[in-house]
């Protein structure tokens, strides 16, 4: 890895490339809202990369054990995922790990490789699945490579952040440990200034589904076109349905950003996310609440709560 620390870390770099100014300080309400946020996830505790790898595949290998027409009447836990989303969802966990195995094969290098992430949950299930699939490229043998000390992941921060969403960023990295490096907003100048800042990484996994926007022809690796930063793009869970996602991330029994249960379903910034109208129900004292996100069914209504 490019950098050899010991445990997950985060950068913030310019969008230039240059080497980069110490960031200024967040103003205290800011601080204070991510500190608050952070409580939430005080149960993501730091690990080394091989401790969260070698986790993430245990989840993973039970999830692919279980019979979908059993599972539920066994279940001991409120995450129960209906048989037909959990056969749905196993298929779809064996076709990403094996486009994962791919890129791995593909790209052997840890320099060379990189991860989108930005704490939403179709981001997150990529990390998941990308963790298991290290550890089961190390298992059977001697002669596995060590484990690297963290990944390579970089965050395109947006604009207007919800202090949810960076507080579980940070919980995140650390738990998982993610080498991130952030850059501003848009896109592909913060793509370049990173390809720069990183200049051995030659793909990228990224979280894309099609039915997010612009991804209707993405195929599991799509070299970037066009006047953008080249990279190849790997697309590991590009056709799973949103369903599909909630099931897997209730099914692996893992914390993701508190946001989701407030009914959010596609997280942007403040100025463009509401909670989805969609999952709107009157409390009980005749208030408006939100039912959480894993409780939406259908894919075009995912993005009901963006403005853009």
């Amino acid at each position: 890895m490019p950098h050899s620390a010991t445990s997950a870390t985060t950068h913030n770099a310019p969008i230039n490339g240059a080497s980069p100014p110490l960031p200024e300080p967040a103003p205290a309400p800011a601080k204070v809202a991510v500190a608050a946020a952070l409580d939430r996830h005080s149960s993501m505790h730091a690990r080394t990369l091989q401790q969260a790898a070698e986790d993430c595949n245990r989840r993973v290998s039970a999830l692919l054990a279980l019979d979908p027409d059993t599972a539920a009447a066994k279940a001991t836990t409120t995450t129960t995922t209906p048989p037909h989303v959990l056969r749905a969802v196993q298929s779809r966990v064996r076709d990403a790990l094996a486009v994962i195995d791919d890129a791995l094969a593909r790209y052997p290098s840890p320099d060379s490789l990189s991860l989108s992430y930005n704490g939403g949950k179709d981001c997150l299930v990529l990390l998941l699945l990308l963790l298991a699939a290290l550890a089961r490229r190390r298992q059977g043998t001697s002669a596995a490579a060590p484990y690297p000390a963290t990944l390579q992941a970089v965050y395109i921060l947006a604009r207007h952040p919800f202090a949810e969403v960076d507080a579980f960023v940070e919980a995140s990295c650390a738990h998982y440990a993610l080498d991130l490096a952030r850059f501003p907003a848009p896109m592909k100048p913060a793509l370049a200034a990173y390809l720069a800042a990183r200049p051995s990484v030659e793909a990228v996994f990224v979280g894309t589904r099609r039915t997010d926007p612009h991804g209707e022809n993405l195929t599991s690796f799509d070299l970037t076109d066009g006047d953008w930063p080249r990279f190849m793009r790997v697309h590991p869970v590009v056709d799973w349905h949103y369903t599909e996602i909630w099931g897997f991330t209730r099914a692996m029994e893992v914390e993701y950003c508190s946001l989701y249960d407030q009914g959010y379903t596609s997280l942007g910034g403040t100025n463009d996310t509401l909670p989805n109208p969609a999952l709107k129900k009157e409390g009980a004292g005749g208030e408006i609440v939100h039912r959480p996100a894993y409780e939406l069914v259908e894919d075009d209504e995912e993005r009901l709560g963006r403005d853009r």
